[in-house]
């Protein structure tokens, strides 16, 4: 059997070790310590991000951006429907009720125009939006933020797979009230599991952090007015974080690579498309993705594990899920029809042009069948 080919594999820096062995050292394994607030300075010196806070999860994130800006019961929160479902289940965690919005072919993120439909269509003016920038491609940010500006709807920038992605040189997730960053195992970056919560207002990421430590108050004992959450990474794991930090832009630089690699080693087949950058715009191409015109995208995710490759498929637009089958959505069809037609290809940075080269070797051979 072939070297498994994963779709989306750890990439250590090399450092990782070191930095967890000088945390062990200095006994700070609870959750606050050093490597916590040197890895929340990295992701403020790399975004240009004023406040970052370090979470469990990017769900946790969002999570404590939906809690701090007052979304409950009744409220209506729009979001992404072409994305993962960590993105819009902390909108049920706060009783909220989400409408989902379909996606637009220029970027395969959140159609700007079916956006603003949505909003004069919705029972009652939503309270916020959770964008989603997909496969670390940038949505068309400049004109959602504009929208919600208008209609006074705060943004919350889902910006778990797009962490070094940028829109006119301003980095994802600096764009809107709060910005998340995932450190999910299979992300470019990753401390196992983690999250990144970042904002410009002070006040706002104050208030995140004393829900994510179980809502303590100021006081010499355990004191609580009301309910929080066990949110906060550990220092042990930031300190896995410092270390991938240190090579951010190396690894969008790869993952970037490898996405031309695919680009030429399949631009001929005029049958496959891939998911198109928007103009001024620079994704990290997380992963690399594409739609097949007419071959049944589950012939080539099965050619391909059947020599050891691991693939998967677009995301299932939340709308289609039957969690929300009763849900608010305007919808389009264009991320049904990527989802029917899309595949994600092994997009690891530290692959190979020959690895790719053996991808392709199979997907062309599927085509021309």
């Amino acid at each position: 059997m072939s070297t498994r080919l994963f779709l989306s594999p750890p990439h250590m820096s090399g450092k990782e070790q070191h930095y967890i062995a000088e945390a062990f050292q200095s006994n700070y394994i609870a959750p606050i310590g050093p490597f916590l607030n040197r890895f929340e300075a990295a992701i403020q010196n790399a975004t240009g991000s004023a406040h970052a806070l370090a979470t469990t999860s990017g769900t946790a994130a969002i999570h404590l951006a939906l809690r701090v800006l007052g979304i409950g019961e009744g409220d209506i929160v729009l979001a992404s429907t072409f994305t993962f479902i960590g993105s819009v289940s902390p909108i049920l965690y706060q009783n909220a009720t989400p409408y989902f919005v379909d996606a637009d072919l220029a970027s395969w993120n959140l159609d700007p125009e079916l956006l603003e439909t949505a909003i004069t269509q919705a029972p009652k003016k939503p309270k916020a939006l959770i964008l989603t920038h997909l496969y670390g491609q940038m949505a068309d940010i400049k004109k959602i933020v504009a929208i919600c500006k208008k209609h006074q709807i705060y943004l919350i920038e889902d910006a778990a797979e797009s962490l070094g992605a940028r829109y006119e040189e301003q980095q994802s997730g600096t764009f809107g009230d709060f910005g998340i960053y995932s450190f999910n195992g299979n992300k470019l970056l990753t401390t196992s599991g983690g999250g990144m919560l970042v904002s410009s207002n002070p006040e706002w990421i104050d208030r995140a952090r004393f829900f994510a430590t179980q809502a303590k108050d100021d006081a010499p004992y355990y004191e609580h007015t009301t309910y929080g959450y066990n949110y906060r990474m550990s220092n042990i794991v930031a300190a896995i974080g410092v270390a991938q930090m240190e090579v951010l832009q190396e690894r969008v630089t790869q993952a970037r690579e490898v996405f031309l690699w695919y680009q030429k080693e399949l631009g001929s087949v005029e049958e496959i498309h891939f998911m198109p950058e928007l103009p001024n715009s620079s994704g990290n191409r997380w992963l690399t993705t594409v739609t097949f015109v007419r071959t049944d995208y589950t012939k080539v995710q099965k050619a391909l594990e059947e020599e050891n490759i691991e693939s998967r498929p677009l995301w299932k637009p939340m709308h289609m899920q039957p969690l929300f089958k009763d849900a608010l959505s305007l919808q389009n069809g264009t991320s049904q029809k990527l989802f029917e037609e899309g595949l994600c290809l092994p997009s690891g940075t530290q692959m190979q042009q020959s690895d790719v080269q053996r991808v392709c070797k199979i997907i062309k051979s599927v085509c021309n069948a």
